[in-house]
């Protein structure tokens, strides 16, 4: 058990909320309503790769947050071999954000490790989504109230892994980083960018990926309790 710990401090796509599964909700409406020829599987099994490679270049500055928008959705467009007007991807990237707070599918646990977690620490959110978007995902999907602060990339002016992000969110929450834990599903960003800033870091290795080094990892929210 990590005793010393007072503040955690959870990453929300792709740890707490199942960003792959509300994305694939919202592309399957945007096709069913305008695009019915694209398969939505074929589409996601070329966008997923196309779009973590893209938020690898946008969290370490190499493209901007319109780049990001439009280059996941041309080269995933580019890899079905499926031409589309730019004009179109534009309304697609649109929708898309539209339509993905609609859909507010959690990881199995997230709740249930949440309620064991907030009597006893106080909890946080360190993010590199858009603020709109992901306050939008948070009061949806009733996690506000879990939480005592939010951090995110455009407040804080840098994204993960800079350690700027961290210092701004262990300030925010008015504790220190040696009582403090970063939970998240992001090597690099999460857990490498943690370390770095002088935090804890607990790695959510639900894909259960091959990571060398002896790092504190789950592969299910609930294993979390092993930990806190």
């Amino acid at each position: 058990m990590t005793t010393h710990i007072t503040d955690i401090f959870f990453d929300l796509d792709h740890t707490l909320w199942d960003f792959d599964k509300n994305s694939e909700m919202a592309f399957d409406r945007i096709f069913k309503e305008k695009y019915k020829e694209i398969v939505t599987q074929d589409f996601i099994k070329a966008y997923i790769p196309i779009n973590q490679e893209c938020w690898r270049l946008y969290q370490n500055d190499k493209i901007t947050h319109q780049e990001l928008r439009y280059n996941r959705l041309k080269f995933s467009f580019d890899a079905l071999k499926y031409f589309i007007s730019e004009e179109s991807i534009f309304e697609i990237a649109n929708d898309y954000i539209e339509f993905l707070t609609d859909n507010n599918h959690l990881f199995d646990g997230a709740i249930e490790v949440l309620e064991y977690l907030k009597p006893k620490y106080k909890l946080h959110i360190i993010t590199n989504g858009f603020a709109n978007v992901q306050d939008k995902k948070i009061n949806n999907a009733a996690l506000g109230s879990y939480f005592s602060t939010i951090t995110n990339s455009e407040l804080a002016g840098v994204k993960k892994p800079n350690s700027i992000i961290f210092d701004y969110a262990i300030n925010l929450a008015n504790t220190s980083k040696e009582s403090s834990i970063m939970i998240g599903d992001d090597f690099e960003a999460d857990v490498t960018g943690a370390l770095n800033a002088g935090l804890d870091a607990i790695f959510f290795n639900e894909k259960k990926l091959d990571v060398s080094g002896d790092y504190k990892q789950i592969n299910h929210l609930l294993e979390l309790k092993k930990y806190l």
